[in-house]
């Protein structure tokens, strides 16, 4: 059993997967921008698809402090990764759009989260895979090793991944986008009872 999403061992697999990782491919969403920030998007698989449609794009990814210290090998003068939302929107700059899939329901406090991202300000804030409850509520999820990280894991055995998962309740998660208004949402077909929102700010 491996527990949270700091273990080494998961970290190296959601590395190494990366790393193998050929995505294929456009991906729209990305087209013509140049400043991301990805909530929680691992050892920067968005960002390899992203690439494919906007060479020139610039990726920070938000991760924890373990994952950054694996990942960080692969950073490039486009891509970096950083356990700080703050800093992150520090070396972009200007942030096109704010992307995270199926990352916020495994912080501490998703809304405290969110209010921080929304403090960075990007022009576009698109959700994926969010657990929308009707109360707040955690629960314990598991998962195959084999599951975690893009592609297939080549191992002879495989381990249970244990971590704590957040129920967030709708009215909360959208009220906690200061400065923002709500332009899309719906259920999520990627994860059942989850839900996608895209949010754009508000006129500075």
């Amino acid at each position: 059993m491996i527990e949270g999403y700091e273990n080494d061992q998961l970290i190296e697999t959601i590395y190494r997967k990366t790393v193998a990782f050929r995505p294929e491919g456009d991906w729209p969403l990305v087209a013509n921008l140049k400043a991301v920030l990805d909530f929680g998007g691992g050892a920067g698989i968005h960002y390899k698809l992203a690439r494919q449609q906007s060479p020139g794009i610039r990726w920070a990814v938000v991760e924890t402090p373990a994952m950054v210290r694996r990942a960080s090998e692969l950073a490039t003068d486009q891509l970096k990764f950083f356990d700080d939302i703050q800093k992150a929107a520090n070396w972009l700059g200007s942030i096109d759009l704010m992307h995270s899939n199926g990352a916020i329901q495994y912080v501490d406090d998703a809304l405290e989260t969110v209010e921080a991202l929304c403090a960075a300000r990007p022009a576009r804030m698109v959700w994926y895979r969010v657990p929308i409850g009707d109360v707040a509520r955690a629960e314990v999820q598991t998962s195959l090793l084999s599951n975690n990280g893009p592609g297939q894991l080549a191992a002879d055995t495989d381990k249970l991944v244990k971590y704590e998962r957040h129920w967030i309740p709708e009215g909360a998660f959208v009220a906690a986008h200061n400065g923002y208004q709500l332009s899309e949402s719906g259920p999520d077909p990627r994860e059942r009872g989850s839900q996608q929102f895209t949010f754009v700010r508000s006129t500075d």
